[in-house]
C-alpha cells in the first residue's frame, strides 16, 4: 500500500493506462527496463484537490536523481544481452559485443545524453503519463471520486 490512499484505488486504471502508453515510451529514448526504473521514482500527487478547476495529476520526480545514474547501467545490461542491438538513444547503429564493451570502457563512440537531459525527458514524460491518467479517470467518470478522496487527506 502507499501513502496515498487514492492511488491504491487507481491500480486497475493504471495498468490500462501502462498499456496505452506503451508507444509514447518506444518512441521516447527510454528502453522498457528504463520506464520502470523511472516510474519506481516516481510518485502520483493531485495540486490543488480542494479546487475542482484547478485540481490536477502531476508526477512527483524528486526522487529521480537516485535512478538517472543507473539508466545507463540498466541500458548497457540490455545491450549486452542483445548482442549490443538495444543501444536505444545513441547515433551508433553498428553495435555489437566489441562496442558494447568499448562502451562500458567509456572508449569511444558517444556515450549517449547526459544526467540531465536524461532527467529532463523523464520528467517530461512522466508529466505526460500524468496528463494521460488523469483524462483516462475522467472518462471513465472516476476522477471526481479521486479528487475528493485526495482532498480529504
Amino acid at each position: 500500500m502507499s501513502d496515498n490512499p487514492w492511488t491504491d484505488r487507481i491500480v486497475g486504471e493504471r495498468m490500462t493506462v501502462d498499456q496505452e502508453f506503451s508507444t509514447q515510451i518506444e518512441a521516447s529514448q527510454f528502453s522498457n527496463q528504463q520506464w520502470s526504473l523511472i516510474m519506481t521514482a516516481t510518485e502520483f500527487e493531485i495540486e490543488h484537490p480542494d479546487d475542482p478547476e484547478r485540481a490536477r495529476i502531476v508526477a512527483n520526480t524528486d526522487k529521480l536523481d537516485g535512478v538517472i545514474p543507473e539508466l545507463d547501467n540498466v541500458q548497457a545490461g540490455m545491450g549486452a544481452m542483445a548482442g549490443g542491438g538495444a543501444d536505444r538513444g545513441s547515433s551508433s547503429s553498428s553495435g555489437g559485443v566489441f562496442d558494447s564493451i568499448m562502451g562500458a570502457l567509456g572508449v569511444g563512440g558517444s556515450s549517449g545524453p547526459s544526467e540531465d537531459e536524461q532527467r529532463k525527458a523523464a520528467e517530461r514524460l512522466t508529466q505526460q503519463y500524468a496528463e494521460e491518467l488523469q483524462s483516462h479517470l475522467e472518462s471513465k467518470g472516476k476522477w471526481e471520486m479521486i479528487r475528493r478522496q485526495a482532498d480529504d487527506q
